[in-house]
Parts: structure tokens; sequence; C-alpha cells
């Protein structure tokens, strides 16, 4: 899976996400058309896991 696959608002994953790691900001979980790398970059250092795990993660939320 190269491209990051969402399903469903971004607002209310980005939500379950800061529920689960405290530390992450709005900034951190900014998303904008064609820039997921970059998002997954700043989630990766936050949240210390691969873009992989990252990937699935959201997938299933």
């Amino acid at each position: 899976m190269n491209k990051l696959s969402i399903k469903g608002d971004w607002k209310t994953i980005a939500g379950k996400l800061k529920q689960k790691y405290a530390n992450l900001t709005d900034d951190d979980l900014l998303f904008a058309e064609g820039k997921d790398e970059e998002l997954l970059g700043r989630l990766q250092k936050k949240i210390g896991k691969t873009k992989e795990e990252i990937r699935d993660e959201i997938s299933k939320l």
C-alpha cells in the first residue's frame, strides 16, 4: 500500500488518533490532498511507529 487510504471523515479519524496518542496536536494531524507522506512522517516522529503501521492503524479506525 503506497497511498494512505482514509475511510470516512478525516476529522473523526484525527480525533480518535488524538485520544489514543495524547501528544498529537492539530498541526500534527493536518491532512492535505497529496500530502499523505508528509502527514505520515509527522506521525512517525511523534508516535514512533513505522509508516506502514500508521497506515494500518488509520485504515482500521
